[in-house]
């Protein structure tokens, strides 16, 4: 487990930010939907390899996770991945991915003090990333794209609760709700998510049987995105709210869309400027010559 994340891009536990970037570019590229439709297995690949780029790109988020096997891991469900599902109750989101942000589970491992009584809080879905090709016109006068994302999105049989229609889920008998499992050692208290319920406070007894309890099912979006006028290659448009939802109801996390701009044959970009090649003859050179210039709006002199 202490490494899996770093097979997955294909990287060593000492790659540089820069490294983790290209191998999940590289990557991202191969496994993309839109390149393998249809493809389940590409699909699947797709998501891990986002998920360990969401991780490992973020230095609090590779820091907890290089430091989570010293604590058993990253909770109750076992290994990232798997179908134990790390936030408790019925079975692993469909998604096959990290279902939200570690420092929600790993934050109450040390809590000192033992109180420890407050209601667990929602966990947030998981930010997604997509990338876009734009043509250097569209890139320079902006435009109106499409972008499909596949994603775990609220189950639309138990509107996300997990449990199967007609029942609710009821309050974890061993942490009565709070989510924590408290253990006293000496002068302080160590903290963990409760191994019953996961960290949910709540325990399904009749999972929902289109998700199977995990509130969350596999779908595909489409999402318009309007692309402003000026971007950049490699720019990052928020889409608040769009990436996945978050387990039990928890608030979405959010979808970013890369852009991908071609070059133009004509202008080269430095900075907010264009430059452009103008052939000249030598006595055009020498006397001086009125000619004329390509511009995004046709030739001027």
């Amino acid at each position: 487990m202490a490494d899996e994340l770093y097979k997955t891009l294909g990287v060593g536990k000492d790659a540089s930010e820069d490294e983790i970037k290209k191998a999940y570019r590289k990557l991202a590229r191969q496994y993309h939907p839109d390149r393998n439709p249809d493809d389940k297995a590409a699909e699947e690949k797709f998501k891990e390899v986002s998920a360990a780029h969401d991780v490992l790109s973020d230095p609090e988020k590779r820091k907890e996770y290089d430091a989570a096997p010293a604590f058993g891991g990253f909770g109750a469900g076992g290994g990232p991945f798997g179908a134990g599902n790390p936030f408790g109750g019925g079975g692993g989101a469909q998604s096959g991915s990290f279902g939200g942000d570690f420092g929600d589970i790993l934050g109450g491992i040390f809590n000192r003090g033992g109180g420890g009584r407050a209601k667990p809080r929602a966990v947030r879905g998981r930010d997604l990333e997509t990338e876009v090709s734009l043509s250097f016109d569209e890139a320079i006068n902006g435009t109106q794209i499409s972008v499909t994302v596949p994603k775990a999105d609220r189950c639309e049989t138990c509107h996300g609760s997990g449990a199967a229609p007609g029942t609710s889920p009821v309050t974890c008998p061993r942490c009565e709700g709070r989510g924590i499992d408290a253990q006293s050692q000496g002068f302080f208290s160590i903290s963990q998510p409760c191994p019953q319920c996961g960290g949910a406070g709540q325990i399904i007894e009749d999972p929902c049987p289109t998700c199977n309890g995990s509130g969350l099912t596999q779908q595909t979006k489409r999402y318009k995105v309007n692309i402003p006028a000026g971007v950049r290659d490699g720019a990052r448009i928020r889409l608040a709210g769009k990436g996945e939802a978050g387990p039990r109801g928890g608030p979405p996390g959010d979808l970013y869309v890369i852009t991908r701009v071609e070059e133009s044959p004509v202008f080269r970009r430095k900075g907010d400027n264009l430059e452009v090649e103008v052939p000249l003859t030598i006595p055009e050179a020498i006397r001086g010559a009125d000619v004329e210039v390509p511009t995004l709006n046709g030739t001027g002199v």
